[in-house]
């Protein structure tokens, strides 16, 4: 019986050992399933906040490279990387800003209060001897003005329409007409081809074309009618302007054309920026004169009867459209930011 009691005992000893060694084992996994999950959380709020401080940066440049706030020392940086966390708190911890290359990358670390450290404190990691980690996120993002890509509508504009009209007042391009300029000396005047209206021929089954102005060259399409394949965005554009939003879009610039009708071609140098105000196109995809800010007295900006053409200005945008190649900034007002990493 006296051994038959001591074997119980050692049996409940070696009982709890396996359970403090499991305990070890729980507190593990508490560490993983809780403070890892922190942990991450934790950089998805630090990559948003490096996301947008990058972005904002690059704005500021691609607008402005003067700009306060296209710095190294962005004001508005600590701001937007705050908002982006649960509890208001993080830190830039760089800002790298590459002007002539035009890009900035952006680290951004954990922040607690009180604390001086780029680290998150953990609860269950702790009891092992890990009180903290140090969490970063780090984002990449450059900037410039369109040199190939795909334009969202098949349209071109004359060189002589845009020069010193960036941020200028609203006008009525005419398509079926040369829109002429006559104290321009930068290109034709606004001449267009003759049957072709400065449309530019479009990809396949797509609404706009592509572009690409290393090759400076584009193709012409012809006809009074509006394009094909259109009526999609043309609806969309009525009802975004509908609700009183804007419409910018990023359009080709000619400075010359050669050649007539389909077999003529435009000599693109570079996008710009045109905010949309209303159009009026013939065709399968005719659609009215859809709005327009100009007061109805203003027969200027009249689009009626035989008129065909697009209302609205140029303007200095940048845009975050994807699937465009950058180039340098061109003086057009058109402008593209893009993450990288």
């Amino acid at each position: 019986m006296r051994r038959l009691r001591v074997s119980s005992d050692e049996e409940r000893g070696a009982i709890a050992v396996i359970v403090a060694v499991l305990m070890v084992v729980m507190l593990g996994f508490a560490a993983i399933a809780i403070d890892v999950a922190k942990l991450y959380s934790e950089r998805a709020q630090l990559q948003n906040g490096s996301d947008a401080t990058a972005l904002m940066v690059a704005q500021k440049c691609a607008k402005n490279e003067a700009d306060t706030n296209c710095s190294a020392t962005a004001p508005m940086a600590a701001d937007l990387a705050n908002k982006n966390a649960l509890d208001g708190l993080s830190n830039i911890k760089s800002i790298a800003l590459d002007k002539p290359n035009r890009t900035v990358q952006v680290t951004a670390g954990a922040k607690e209060a009180g604390s001086t450290t780029n680290s998150v404190s953990l609860f269950f990691a702790a009891v092992l001897g890990i009180p903290s980690s140090e969490v970063a996120a780090t984002s990449g993002v450059r900037w410039g003005s369109p040199v190939e890509g795909t334009t969202p509508f098949p349209l071109a504009f004359s060189v002589c329409q845009v020069s010193g009209m960036v941020d200028g007042a609203t006008q009525l391009l005419q398509i079926h007409t040369s829109n002429e300029n006559t104290d321009c000396s930068l290109g034709p005047a606004g001449k267009t081809v003759p049957g072709g209206f400065a449309w530019i021929v479009q990809s396949t089954d797509q609404c706009g074309g592509f572009v690409n102005l290393t090759v400076n060259q584009s193709g012409s399409d012809t006809g009074n009618d509006g394009p094909s394949n259109c009526g999609a965005i043309l609806n969309k554009w009525a009802a975004e302007l509908g609700a009183g939003k804007s419409v910018t879009v990023l359009l080709p610039v000619y400075e010359d054309v050669y050649g007539t009708g389909s077999g003529a071609s435009y000599d693109l140098v570079a996008f710009a920026s045109f905010s949309v105000q209303g159009w009026a196109f013939s065709g399968a995809d005719k659609l009215p004169l859809v709005y327009n800010n100009a007061s109805s007295s203003d027969k200027n900006l009249q689009c009626k009867g035989d008129c065909r053409g697009i209302i609205g200005n140029f303007v200095s945008y940048v845009s975050l459209a994807d699937g465009y190649k950058l180039g340098p900034v061109s003086p057009y007002g058109a402008a593209v930011v893009e993450l990288t990493s």
